[in-house]
């Protein structure tokens, strides 16, 4: 019988390298950042807009608009857009939230100028046909009320409007009656004062010559021109401790629940410790919470805590799908694991542990050309410079034990949260009432 053969202890990890990249700001304030990354003979662009509005009717209106976009412009129909960029290799996508606006392409490297030939006639010219948003107005109907069938997505919605209420924020999907009132001309003119140059993020990541890539980009940009209103935004209020909020579903075999808190930014100096007591509570497979509640008791599949990061502010979130019968029992459990991070210190093993996946799982984020390209366009869109992916990783190295209790008690604490339960509240509330505070919608 041979002897057991030993596992290597885990090694320092290597320190990043800077990353060949050169940037520009065009004429018309249009941030140009490009990178060299020859690892496959591609190219990734990415290009994000400010997009964010405090207007009645925007959310519906940008939904509707980043799902037309590529439906045809003054030179191509839907189809022809769609041979132009399969004849690059390419593809393009459009993706909106309440801050941005993203145009996200990948095609062959050498395609670069006339792929961002394509990128200036959408931007410039996009037609928005009636019969393609009357056809996207009511696929986008369906999917909206298939959305809120999802017990996930009801409690997804009601802890947004929990952490901002009355905020742009606080919404993540526009009511029926929005969509249906949305209008080709009203999306033509949000097109018009929104999608500009001045203050929007273009980065290209391939087998390129950055210097090069920057006079394409310069190239074929030039005609987009004009300078978007500045954007309103209304302070986001604080949030508020409230009692875990039950919403009804009758006879529904699972609850959906949710919790949330404010959170750090990227560059605040207690990050790296929140990023890592995230990370030992509930963030990755091996983490306390989901070590509790799924591998030893079974209640929850796809247990997850994270930090979610938007312009205006920065959030921890807790979120669970569990059986109803079991829904007091995983309750009890999340507020205990909770509360042992905010009460007592992690060992050193865990906080290695974790800080080995930290700096890999950023490595690994950015080892291919699209990793880096939506790693990099998510950073510098929000203000966090390129260095940051030099910098760090030394940052996560230098975290304690002491850091992490520090941030645990700030804002893993179940005080610091706010929560919602979506599920049979005839079945849940009173157990869950033996628990925490509740606030029942039975009956309101």
């Amino acid at each position: 019988m041979s002897a057991p053969t030993l596992v290597p202890g885990l090694t320092a990890p290597a320190r990043p390298k800077k990353l060949s990249s050169s940037e520009r700001v065009l004429a018309s304030g249009l941030r140009v950042v490009a990178i060299r990354r020859p690892t496959v003979p591609m190219v990734e662009v990415r290009l994000r807009i400010p997009f964010f509005s405090a207007k009645p009717g925007h959310l519906a209106r940008s939904s509707l608009l980043s799902r037309t976009l590529l439906t045809g412009t003054a030179e191509h129909d839907r189809t022809e857009l769609a041979i132009a960029l399969g004849d690059l290799g390419a593809e393009l996508s459009v993706g909106v939230d309440a801050d941005r606006l993203v145009l996200s392409a990948s095609g062959i490297a050498s395609g670069l100028p006339a792929l961002l030939g394509l990128y200036a006639e959408l931007l410039t010219s996009a037609s928005y046909p009636s019969a393609e948003v009357a056809g996207e107005r009511g696929r986008m109907l369906e999917r909206i009320a298939m959305s809120r069938s999802q017990a996930g997505v009801v409690a997804g919605e009601a802890l947004a409007e929990r952490l901002a209420p009355g905020h742009p924020y606080g919404r993540t999907l526009p009511t029926e009656q929005e969509v249906t009132a949305t209008t080709r001309a009203q999306l033509r003119s949000l097109h018009s004062s929104l999608v500009r140059p001045d203050g929007a993020l273009l980065v290209i990541v391939g087998d390129i010559s950055p210097a090069r890539a920057l006079a394409a980009a310069e190239s074929a940009l030039a005609g987009w021109t004009g300078t978007a209103p500045a954007p309103k935004a209304p302070p986001l209020p604080p949030i508020a401790a409230s009692p875990l909020l039950v919403l009804d579903r009758p006879g529904s075999v699972q609850t959906a629940f949710r919790f949330g808190g404010p959170g750090v930014g990227r560059q605040d100096e207690r990050y790296p410790a929140l990023q890592l007591a995230n990370l030992i509570f509930g963030g990755y497979i091996s983490s306390r919470w989901v070590e509790n509640i799924r591998e030893r008791k079974g209640f929850s599949y796809s247990p997850r805590s994270a930090i979610e990061h938007s312009a205006l502010r920065s959030s921890f979130t807790v979120s669970a799908d569990v059986a109803t019968e079991v829904t007091a029992p995983a309750m009890l459990e999340t507020l205990y694991e909770l509360g042992r991070m905010a009460s007592g210190p992690v060992t050193e093993a865990e906080l290695e542990s974790v800080r080995q996946y930290a700096i890999g799982t950023l490595a690994l984020s950015t080892a291919t050309q699209a990793g880096l390209a939506t790693t990099v366009s998510g950073l510098l869109g929000v203000g966090v410079e390129l260095d940051w992916l030099v910098n760090h990783p030394l940052r996560l190295a230098r975290v304690t034990v002491a850091d992490v209790a520090e941030v645990s008690a700030q804002f893993l604490a179940p005080r610091a949260l706010v929560g919602v339960a979506v599920g049979d509240a005839a079945a849940i509330t009173g157990p869950l009432a033996g628990i925490v505070e509740v606030e029942s919608s039975v009956g309101n």
